[in-house]
Parts: structure tokens; sequence; C-alpha cells
């Protein structure tokens, strides 16, 4: 069979998370290293990457007269990726169109009651069900044959059709290594600055699937599923010496949930490169109370720069009780400490506008990041709501979600969004204003020195869409003059002082 898998224009990921570059999208590369394996011929489309118009993308598809079209589709960007399913379906309308990724998995019903193009929704991990999928298409192209193949969503005599979810891979080294040769992999340009070394050439991995954590804003336990699935060390170390040596690739950026979710398994890993002598640049993700010095030293001496952590929120109470983080301070702290002591790049994450949290309990956050002013990095987000998570329930029961909201459908004015910065997706906003929220990100922002004003205006004027949203951005632009100025007006009183 012939399948087209596509990355719509806008990109897999937010605008806050490019930076300039782009990652492979792993999730259709490891589909499409399964399909080949089986026998089709597959085309894999990153629209992004390629600028492609939509226009092109047709031509694309009425050229290659594909069987199957898939997009894939997160949160932040679906609205094009929905609008490249309307189009595939008007270039070839006898091709079965897909819709998988993040969000479709969270919200397959939404998604097929609102796109009529829309023929099939994959949910979850799609690589056996792809398989399966193609295999009774093949032998017989109709949506009846789909109904005895768990982790589809699909439309059928105008009802939509709902099959029980697959169970997870549970031997993540039964899968081929992702099919990075039916990428254009040199227009990626994915690249990570590594202290001593400049900016060097990267590549993600996954080596783990699944969270068994339950953070309340998180889909990851709705994509992947609660259950850790390890991947073996020998098996990561294997793919990690094909993609050295076929893609000159120097830095691996281990895009797992929890890499340390299983600390003797990263020992071995480390051993492992250690032991080849791979001589290659490393970053992850961890949780804080999952590791230990002597872990981390090994980590660092095997390659590791660059680590990323979870705090979300300064206040204990909101950590333990609303988000369910269960992380204690001291836990963070003490490995800032050790990263700075061990020459690795510390990388914390914060959240702000949790429900219920205070302005009180807010400051407790934008003072840590203020304290580690210029000794860590800090990624920040206004906190998103999305869909089958339990915050888009209790986003509901308060009313920041309308009744009748869809995902599918244009944003009400209500709905507050920031696609310049945090992607097309709800944000959260409970006890604190709009201009407190505005002003714990710019303070942020002047503490990490990532505030560019101008740069951002063209984008901002062009997602105005409503009354509502002028107003915000007229609020965000004050608050950031106010502080501009209480921050100019002690910096002339020093030199002032100075100079006497």
């Amino acid at each position: 069979m012939k399948i087209q898998l596509f990355v719509a224009p806008g990109g897999y990921f937010a605008e806050r998370w490019r930076q300039g570059s782009s990652m492979p999208p792993l999730g259709l590369l490891y589909i499409a290293a399964v399909l080949e394996k089986e026998g089709h011929e597959i085309q894999i489309i990153p629209a992004d990457i390629l600028k492609l118009s939509f226009q092109q993308i047709q031509r694309k598809i009425q050229e290659f007269k594909p069987d199957i079209i898939g997009v894939t589709s997160t949160t932040e960007n679906r609205f094009q990726s929905f609008k490249l399913v309307r189009k595939a379906k008007q270039a070839y309308p006898s091709a079965l169109t897909l819709l998988g990724g993040p969000h479709a998995s969270m919200a397959p019903e939404d998604s097929l009651a609102h796109i009529p193009e829309l023929d099939v929704v994959v949910i979850g991990e799609g690589e056996e069900t792809m398989k399966e999928l193609c295999t009774a298409w093949e032998k017989e192209p109709s949506l009846h044959s789909l109904a005895n193949i768990t982790g589809l969503a699909y439309r059928q005599d105008g009802q939509i059709k709902i099959n029980p979810r697959r169970p997870p891979i549970l031997n993540l080294d039964s899968l081929p290594f992702p099919a990075f040769h039916l990428i254009p992999f040199e227009k990626y340009n994915f690249r990570f600055e590594v202290p001593g070394r400049g900016l060097l050439p990267a590549i993600n991995m996954i080596t783990s699937r699944g969270c068994p954590f339950n953070c309340n804003f998180c889909a990851t336990p709705i994509n992947w599923g609660r259950q850790v699935r390890l991947r073996s060390p020998e098996n990561i170390i294997g793919e990690i010496e094909y993609l050295k040596e076929k893609y000159k690739v120097d830095v691996f950026f281990f895009f797992d949930d929890t890499f340390n979710a299983n600390p003797k398994r990263v020992e071995k890993i480390c051993d492992l490169i250690l032991e080849r002598q791979l001589n290659i640049f490393w970053k992850c993700d961890i949780r804080l109370d999952l590791i230990n010095r002597p872990l981390l030293e090994k980590m660092k001496k095997a390659g590791l720069f660059h680590l990323s952590f979870g705090l979300e929120a300064g206040s204990e109470r909101v950590r333990n009780e609303i988000i369910h983080k269960k992380i204690n301070i001291d836990d963070f702290h003490r490995v800032v400490q050790w990263c700075l002591e061990l020459d690795i790049i510390p990388n914390a994450f914060f959240i702000f506008s949790h429900p219920t949290e205070t302005w009180e309990e807010a400051q407790e956050t934008i003072k840590i990041i203020e304290q580690y002013r210029d000794k860590i990095e800090g990624s920040i987000a206004i906190l998103h709501v999305y869909p089958g998570t339990p915050l888009e329930k209790t986003a509901k029961e308060l009313g920041v979600l309308s009744p009748g909201f869809s995902w599918a459908k244009p944003h009400p004015a209500k709905i507050v969004t920031l696609p310049t910065a945090q992607g097309n997706v709800p944000l959260f906003l409970d006890k604190l204003t709009w201009s407190q929220v505005s002003e714990l990100v710019f303070r942020w922002s002047f503490s990490q020195g990532k505030i560019s004003i101008l740069e951002k205006i063209p984008q901002v004027i062009k997602n105005i869409r409503t009354p509502q949203d002028l107003g915000r951005y007229l609020v965000m632009f004050f608050v950031y003059c106010r502080l501009k100025i209480n921050n100019f007006f002690p910096k002339l009183k020093g030199i002032f002082k100075r100079q006497d």
C-alpha cells in the first residue's frame, strides 16, 4: 500500500520550543519504520521543514496517489492539522484520512464529530495499530473492516465508533529504529550549544514510554499510559552508535518524560557509553527525587551537559495538593547545587496560574527563579488546559472552558490563548489576574535575559482575534513598561551613586 504521513505547515511544536531549529517527528518515524518493514511504500512529508503551502501539499498528494493519508497533531497546532486533513480529502477523496498524535489521542470523538473529512483517529501508540489497519484496509477498503482493531476511532454510517484502547507495547526493543532516512534530515538544523564546544549537530531519541506520576495538567498518562516501559541499555546504545555513524551527530536529546524512572538503567547506559568511548554529549529530563550525587557524577562523566527537571510551583501546597507533584523543595535546591558544582546546566520548569494559586503563592515561584538568576536556565509556561486531563475537568467546572466547548472549533472570545508564545491552547486563569500573570512572565524573562518585544509585535498583531485579545496584549504592554521603568530607576540611581 501507499501511505503518506504529514506534519502540518505549522509544525509539531509550539513556537516557544523551536528556538531556530526543529526536532524530527519521532512518532511518525517509528510508525513509518514499522510499515516500511511490512513492505508498504511510505512517504513522510514534514510540511513545516519543507515550507510547503497547502496547495503544494495537495499537489504532492495527487502525485503520490496514496491509499492512506495520516496527519500528526498536537493541541498547540491542531487547527493546522485539521486543515491539512480537509485539504487532503479534497485533493484525493478516495484516500483514507487519519489523524494521530497527542491531540487526536486525547480528543478522538471531538475530532471526528467536527471534521467530516476525517475518517479515522489513531489513539495512543500507533505502530501496531497502523500495521493492523493497513493489513485490514488492503484486504477490504471499508470502514467495516476496522471494527476489531483496538486503538481506533472512526465514523461509520454517520455514527462515531470508538474501539477499545490498545494495550501498551511492552517490549520497546522489538520496534525498529525510527526511519530518519525518510525525512530531509539535513534541513532540520537541529543543534544544541554545548559549553566549550559551541553549536553541535543533535538528534532526539525516546528510550522509554509512560510516566508513573499523575500531575493534574499532564497528558502523558493519557497518551503513553502510567506503566513505564523501558528500552534496554544495549538497544539504546545500538541506536546511538547507528545515529552517530549515519548522521554525524554529537548531541543526543533523550526525549523521555522521566529519563531516570529506573536509576539502575541510567547507570548501565552511562557504563556502556564510557566502555565504548562514544564521546557524545547528551541532555535529558529527570524527576528530582530519583537522582543522587554519585549517579549524577557518572552521568556527567558519560557526557551529560544539560539537565531538566520540573518543580512547577514554589508553593508546597500547590505542588502537593493541586498538581500532585509530591516534590520536596530541598530536593530541588540540592540538585541545582550539584549541577552547578559538576558544571551541568540546570534547567527548571515552572508554571504559573494553577487552580486556587494565590498571588502570594505565585510569588514563591518567581522568588525561586530570581534567586537563581544567571545560575540556572528556567522554562516557564502559563498553565495550559489539555483535553482528557484532570485539569480539563476542573476548567469546565470553573467556567474556564465554556459549556459546549469543542477542541475542533475556533476559540470563543472568552477563551484566553497566547498563540505567539504559548501555542494555540486555552490558558487556565483562576485566582490570578491577567496583569499579575503578565508581571510573572516578564519578571521571569528579565531574569533570563530573554525579552524581545519588537521581534514579537508582527506575530502578536497577526494573532489578535477579538477585542478581548487586543485588551490582553495592551495589559501585557503596560505591565512590561511599568516593570522596565521600575528596573531603570534603581540602575540610574546606582550610576549616580558610583559617580559621586
